[in-house]
């Protein structure tokens, strides 16, 4: 999970991931997303560290390369941010208690 924070913590990755996410198709290519505000050598750079933190996974078809959401990522994210909510919800509650 850290890598995959560390990995989000870059705003152009975290736009880039979005892109990805939310695009109709469930998949997008290099080409749709590319206009993140930083030259191309740099979104394949993001893009390569997403990869690399297990956030997408990617497919070459031709010249383009297609990028998706890895399976259950998403999901798994999600998760572990309630359930740090909740802990922490908790952790507040208790505190509250013994003071």
């Amino acid at each position: 999970m850290a890598a995959m924070f560390k990995a989000l913590a870059d705003p152009v990755r975290l736009r880039l991931l979005s892109r990805v996410a939310s695009h109709p198709s469930g998949e997008a290519c290099v080409c749709d997303i590319a206009d993140v505000g930083v030259s191309q050598p740099t979104v394949s750079h993001h893009l390569k560290k997403l990869r690399e933190a297990g956030l997408l996974t990617s497919e070459r078809r031709g010249t383009w390369v297609y990028y998706r959401p890895a399976p259950g990522v998403l999901a798994s994210l999600g998760e572990f941010l309630a359930d740090t909510e909740k802990v922490g919800k908790e952790e507040i509650a208790l505190a509250a208690q013994t003071s």
